[in-house]
């Protein structure tokens, strides 16, 4: 496979085809008639997910480097070039994406019903934002992608959502644009650092990460860009946009923000607030004050899923638990931490994305979500009760499933560092169970009582066809995960190493503050720093 791949040069051109083939496929569904928009979307979201699938054996799993980078000049009088590359974190991501497109995509034909044209471009249009936030290596270009999701999501919450969907989308819209705002202006200081100390007017990523920056800068720098991302992932107390938003969008729409728009703000602190602001990333106070928050949106959102009578917002708040398992792990500021924060995202990804398409099958039978209302739908519908059973277990982390790897090694890693916050966050797995399974009980184990509940129809094929692969997941990243952590470890070994080095780099620019700019810029060098001779960090140079 490899071979072949190298053949006709996957490597050069995969990644902007990746991004370009959604927005192709745009207007072949704009253009098609309304009856064949929806076939047309997800047979043209199968094949992207299936050039995406050459990444796995493109990538080298043994570099922790950037690879298959290409770079274009964008706006050359501004320093932006449009760049991309992928690494053993963004790989993952991207495959979740086209993954989870063409499963939300299989999952709406039933849901929407009006305006499917519109509807599946702006599914396609979102595929595309999101595949390029997790493969842009220009800092500005970035940013461009991380903004452009908010335009498909508002509208598919908006139009096709519930009967508050106005009220939802616009508090998801105001709650992320305004965290983003402070991220570019941010980056627009970098941009001016690096010009105006080092000379180089550029908004590439590895140019950022040499831009010399105090402590008191890193903080401040550091509090927008986590605020941008915290609002994303959303970490407590940034999360009340969330379960309006689930609540009120379609199914596919809520597959496609748990799935892997949560997982933009998780990304971002992995890929640029631990490396850019090692100093920050590092304070006590600030490692803290991250940690805390990641355990109260873990044990605070799992007590408020265990009252919800809506089974859709139940989902909602364990979405913010889970998150909370991935803060936690980044923070933890080791490599068991970081590996168990991804595959916590991947996992997630993949069963609550399962669990969303399994309410909104049910809600088409039964057009309601209230939890009381259900009751041994188990007899009359085993392979959806199965599905389902399965899917629950997986999200409470049971042994054998891909929840309980990310989890075991996200909580390892932060013992190793905290240990009374990891034993705290530990008490989020129990309540898990306390929520999810009364609710599965009540659901499909209960007393079957009513007629329309005995009226339930069993899953279907296409159904079967939409499940079968999310379960599948589930229990082989489970038993197996090697390959995954194989492929994802050096990457997060890397971003390891840049924050112990580049925190002595930026320890050293403060030391050197006097110095003039020329010399502050031959001492960040990247190869004088390689020798080992950049004075250890210090209390008082933070």
């Amino acid at each position: 496979m490899t071979s072949l791949l190298d053949s006709i040069g996957y490597a050069g051109w995969a990644l902007h085809a990746l991004i370009w083939l959604p927005v192709l496929g745009i207007g072949l569904v704009l253009w098609a008639e309304e009856e064949r928009a929806k076939n047309l979307a997800f047979w043209w979201s199968i094949g992207v997910f299936v050039l995406s699938l050459g990444l796995w054996w493109a990538f080298d799993p043994t570099s922790g480097a950037m690879q298959m980078e290409t770079t274009a000049p964008w706006i050359p009088a501004w320093g932006v070039n449009y760049s991309l590359g992928i690494d053993g974190i963004s790989l993952f991501m991207v495959l979740l994406t086209t993954f989870s497109t063409s499963i939300a995509i299989l999952g709406s034909f039933n849901y929407i019903q009006t305006k499917q044209r519109a509807f599946y471009a702006l599914m396609l249009l979102l595929e595309a934002a999101v595949v390029g936030v997790f493969v842009a290596t220009d800092v500005f270009l970035f940013y461009v992608f991380f903004e452009l999701t908010l335009v498909p999501m508002y509208f598919i919450v908006g139009i096709w959502g519930g009967e508050r969907r106005i009220y939802a989308a616009i508090k998801f819209f105001l709650y992320t644009a305004f965290g983003s705002l402070l991220m570019l202006v941010g980056i627009l200081f970098l941009f001016w650092k690096a010009k105006t100390l080092m000379g180089m007017p550029t908004f590439a990523y590895e140019d950022f990460l040499l831009v010399p920056l105090t402590g008191t800068e890193q903080l401040w720098l550091f509090g927008a860009f986590a605020l941008a991302f915290s609002v994303k992932v959303p970490v407590f107390p940034f999360h009340t946009w969330l379960p309006d938003a689930h609540v009120e969008a379609p199914t596919p729409g809520s597959v496609i923000l748990a799935a892997v728009l949560l997982k933009m703000g998780t990304y971002g602190f992995l890929r640029f607030l631990l490396p850019f602001f090692p100093l920050a990333s590092q304070h006590p106070t600030v490692v803290t004050t991250m940690l805390v928050l990641a355990v109260i949106g873990i044990l605070y959102t799992a007590w408020v899923a265990a009252v919800q009578p809506d089974a859709k917002k139940l989902v909602a708040y364990t979405s913010v638990a889970h998150m909370g398992f991935v803060v936690l792990g980044i923070f933890a500021l080791n490599v068991n931490g970081l590996q168990g924060g991804l595959v916590v995202m991947i996992s997630h990804g993949i069963s609550t994305g399962a669990l969303f398409l399994l309410l909104g099958m049910l809600y088409e039978r039964r057009h309601t979500r209230t939890i009381a209302e259900f009751g041994g739908i188990a007899r009359v519908a085993p392979w959806f009760a199965t599905a389902f059973l399965i899917t629950a277990l997986a999200s409470i982390g049971l042994p054998g499933t891909s929840g309980f790897v990310g989890e075991f090694l996200a909580l390892m890693g932060a013992f190793e560092s905290h240990p009374t916050l990891a034993f705290l966050a530990t008490l989020g797995v129990i309540f898990a169970a306390y929520y999810m399974l009364p609710m599965v009980q009540t659901v499909f184990f209960n007393k079957l009582e009513t007629d329309e509940n005995r009226a339930i129809e069993d899953l279907n094929t296409r159904e079967m066809v939409i499940l079968a692969p999310l379960c599948a997941l589930m229990i082989i990243i489970g038993w197996n995960p090697t390959p995954v952590l194989d492929r994802m470890e050096p990457s997060v070994r890397v971003v390891i190493e840049r924050v112990e080095e580049a925190g002595a780099r930026a320890a050293a620019s403060d030391v050197l503050e006097a110095i003039p700019p020329v010399e502050v810029t031959q001492t960040l060098d990247p190869e004088d720093m390689n020798d080992g001779s950049a004075p250890a960090m210090t209390d008082g140079d933070e």
